[in-house]
C-alpha cells in the first residue's frame, strides 16, 4: 500500500472520526442498532488503529488474542512467552484488564498513548478497569506484540465492549476457539467483522481430541471457506494436560513455529500491516454507508414525526374555524347578551322602525358601566377559551397517538412528561390572546370610523358598541357573511345579516367581520403552534442535523482522494 499524502489522509480520517463520534443516532428506527454498532467500531478503529498506524508504520505488529469464554487465550499467551503474564483460571470472567506482552526493546512503542490512547498504562502489575497492563518479556521476540483481551462473550458488558475495542486496534487477530465451541454464533460474528474490515486473521483450534483432529479441523476449514476466510491460517492445538499451567512444547509447536516465523520475517510483518491497513481503508465507504443510510432514515423519521404533529394541530385549527362558522361560540353568557341586543325573532319584522332603539340598546349594553362591559368581554373570552382548549386537547391526543404508533415517537414519549393533553399554561395564554384580539377589533373599528361615509353610523353606536357587533358577527355568521341566516345556539334565536348591516352598513360589516375572524384564527394558530412546540422540543435534540449524512459522505470522499 502506498499513501500519496499520509498527513492529508490522517487529517481526513481524524475529520471522519470526529463526525462519527459526535453522531448520536438517538431516534429509534429499524436499522439504528446496527448503525450504532458500526459507528462505534469505526470510531474505535480510526482512533485506536488507523491514525496510530499511519503515524508509525515501523512500529511492532500488534496481534490481539481474542476468543470466547474459557477458550484458553490467557493460557496460550502464557505458554508462548513461558511465564504467567496473564491471569488464567476456571472462574469467569478471568481477564478483567487487557495485558500487552512485548519484547523489552519494543516497550517504548506502547508506553505512550499512540495505541489505545484512552487507556492508562501500568508495567508488571494489574492495570485495573480502564487500564492497560504492559508485560515486557524476553520470551517473545521483538517485532510482534500480543494483546490478551477479555472474552468476546463475557457476562460483563464492559468486558465485551472492551474486547471489541481491542480487536479494532489490532494489526492482526489470533482468534482462539475450541473443538467444542468453534461453531458458536458470537465468534463467527466477530470473524465476519474481521473479514469485512480486512483485518489479518489466524485461528487457533484448541483442545481438539486426538481422534478428532482431522475431522474437526476439516469441518472448521470448510466453515471458514463458506464465510470468506479460506486464506486465514488455522493452527490446531490437541487436547493435552497442562504443565505448570502451560501447554507442553509439543502441543504448542504449531502456534510457536508460526509466531516465531512471523517475528523473524520483517517483510512478512510489514505485509500483514499493509494488508490490514489497506483492508480497513477500503472498508470505510461501505461501513460509513451503513451509518449515513441510518441518518437518512432518521431524517425521514423525524420528518414524519413532525408531519404527525403538524397534521394534528392543523386539524385543531380547522375545528376552531368550524366553531366560528357554526355559531358554537355564541352560547351561554354571550348568547344571553346577544338576546339583549337583538331581542327575539320578531325584531326582523320591524327592523327599519326599530333601528334607532336597537342602536340605543347596543350602546347601553356596552357603555352602561365597567361591570356590564367586563361581563360581556369575559363571556366572549370564556367561550373562545373553551373552544381553543378543547381543540388543543384533541390535537395533543391525536399527535400522541400517532407518535405511539411509531418506535421513535414511542421512545420519545416514554422519556418525557405527558403530552397527550393541552398544557397547563394554555388557558392563561388563551385569555391574553383573546384580550389582545378584542383590542385589535376595537382598533379596526376606530380606523373604519375614519371613513366619512360611516362616521355617523359608528358614532351612533360608539367604538365599543360597533366592535361588539363585529365580534358577534364573527361568531354568528358563516361563509364570510354571505347573507344566509344562521340558527344560533340550538335554534332559540335567528340572527340575520340584515341586523348587522342595518347597524353598521353592508360593506363595513363584511370587511370588519372577515378581518376580525382572520385575526382570531391567527391568534388561535399561534396558540396551537405554541402547544405543538412541546413536541418539537422533544424531537429536535434527538433528530439528526439536516446535512449530517451529506457531511459523512463528503468526509469519506476526502479520504478516498487523499489515499
Amino acid at each position: 500500500m502506498t499513501v500519496q499524502s499520509p498527513s492529508a489522509l490522517s487529517e481526513r480520517l481524524a475529520e471522519l472520526g470526529e463526525r462519527l463520534r459526535d453522531l448520536e443516532l438517538r431516534l429509534e428506527s429499524p436499522d439504528v442498532a446496527e448503525a450504532r454498532r458500526v459507528r462505534d467500531e469505526l470510531v474505535a478503529q480510526i482512533g485506536d488503529y488507523l491514525l496510530p498506524r499511519l503515524q508509525s508504520m515501523e512500529a511492532p505488529l500488534l496481534m490481539v488474542v481474542g476468543g470466547s469464554t474459557g477458550a484458553g487465550k490467557s493460557t496460550l499467551v502464557n505458554s508462548l512467552v513461558g511465564a504467567p503474564v496473564s491471569a488464567a483460571g476456571v472462574l469467569r470472567p478471568t481477564t478483567r484488564s487487557p495485558v500487552l506482552v512485548c519484547h523489552p526493546d519494543d516497550l517504548r512503542w506502547f508506553e505512550d498513548d499512540r495505541v489505545l490512547p484512552g487507556m492508562s498504562r501500568t508495567t508488571g502489575r494489574d492495570a485495573g478497569p480502564g487500564g492497560l497492563e504492559l508485560a515486557p518479556t524476553t520470551g517473545l521476540r521483538a517485532g510482534v506484540a500480543l494483546l490478551d483481551s477479555p472474552d468476546i462473550d463475557s457476562v460483563v458488558d464492559a468486558n465485551r465492549t472492551l474486547a471489541r475495542q481491542l480487536l479494532a486496534a489490532a494489526d492482526a487477530w489470533l482468534f482462539v476457539t475450541t473443538a467444542a465451541r468453534y461453531a458458536d454464533a458470537v465468534p463467527w460474528e466477530l470473524l465476519q467483522s474481521a473479514r469485512d474490515r480486512g483485518t489479518a486473521l489466524s485461528l487457533v483450534l484448541d483442545r481438539v481430541p486426538a481422534e478428532g483432529v482431522a475431522e474437526v479441523a476439516a469441518h472448521l476449514r470448510a466453515m471458514m471457506r463458506e464465510q470468506g476466510l479460506g486464506e486465514a491460517e488455522l493452527l490446531v492445538v490437541p487436547e493435552t494436560p497442562l504443565e505448570d499451567g502451560r501447554l507442553p512444547a509439543v502441543a504448542l509447536a504449531p502456534v510457536r513455529g508460526w509466531l516465531d516465523s512471523l517475528a523473524a520475517d520483517a517483510t512478512g510483518r510489514a505485509d500483514v500491516v499493509r494488508r490490514t491497513l489497506t483492508g480497513a481503508l477500503e472498508s470505510l465507504p461501505r461501513r460509513v454507508a451503513v451509518v449515513s443510510g441510518a441518518l437518512d432514515e432518521q431524517e425521514a423519521t423525524a420528518a414524519q414525526l413532525r408531519a404527525d404533529v403538524e397534521s394534528a394541530y392543523v386539524r385543531g385549527l380547522d375545528e376552531i374555524d368550524e366553531a366560528l362558522r357554526s355559531g358554537t361560540l355564541l352560547r351561554g353568557e354571550v348568547l344571553a347578551r346577544w338576546h339583549e341586543v337583538v331581542g327575539t325573532g320578531d325584531l326582523m319584522r320591524g327592523l327599519e322602525s326599530r333601528l334607532s332603539r336597537l342602536r340605543d340598546r347596543v350602546r347601553a349594553l356596552v357603555t352602561g358601566g365597567p361591570a356590564s362591559e367586563a361581563r360581556l368581554q369575559a363571556a366572549v373570552r370564556s367561550n373562545v377559551d373553551a373552544v381553543v382548549h378543547a381543540a388543543a386537547d384533541r390535537a395533543a391526543e391525536r399527535a400522541a397517538t400517532e407518535w405511539r404508533a411509531r418506535p421513535a415517537g414511542r421512545a420519545l414519549l416514554a422519556a418525557s412528561s405527558r403530552l397527550d393533553s393541552a398544557s397547563s399554561e394554555l388557558l392563561d395564554r388563551t385569555r391574553e390572546a383573546v384580550r389582545e384580539w378584542q383590542g385589535d377589533v376595537f382598533e379596526l373599528v376606530r380606523k373604519e370610523a375614519g371613513n366619512r361615509r360611516q362616521t355617523a353610523r359608528f358614532a351612533s353606536l360608539g367604538v365599543n358598541g360597533a366592535g361588539l357587533v363585529v365580534m358577534l358577527a364573527v361568531f354568528a355568521q358563516t361563509g364570510g357573511l354571505t347573507g344566509a341566516e344562521v340558527a344560533v345556539a340550538g335554534g332559540t334565536t335567528a340572527a340575520g345579516q340584515r341586523i348587522l348591516e342595518a347597524l353598521l352598513g353592508d360593506q363595513a360589516v363584511r370587511t370588519l367581520a372577515a378581518r376580525a375572524r382572520e385575526m382570531l384564527l391567527e391568534r388561535a394558530h399561534g396558540l396551537l403552534d405554541g402547544e405543538a412546540e412541546r413536541y418539537d422540543a422533544l424531537l429536535a435534540p434527538a433528530a439528526p442535523e439536516p446535512d449530517a449524512a451529506t457531511r459523512l459522505r463528503e468526509a469519506v470522499r476526502g479520504i478516498e482522494r487523499a489515499w
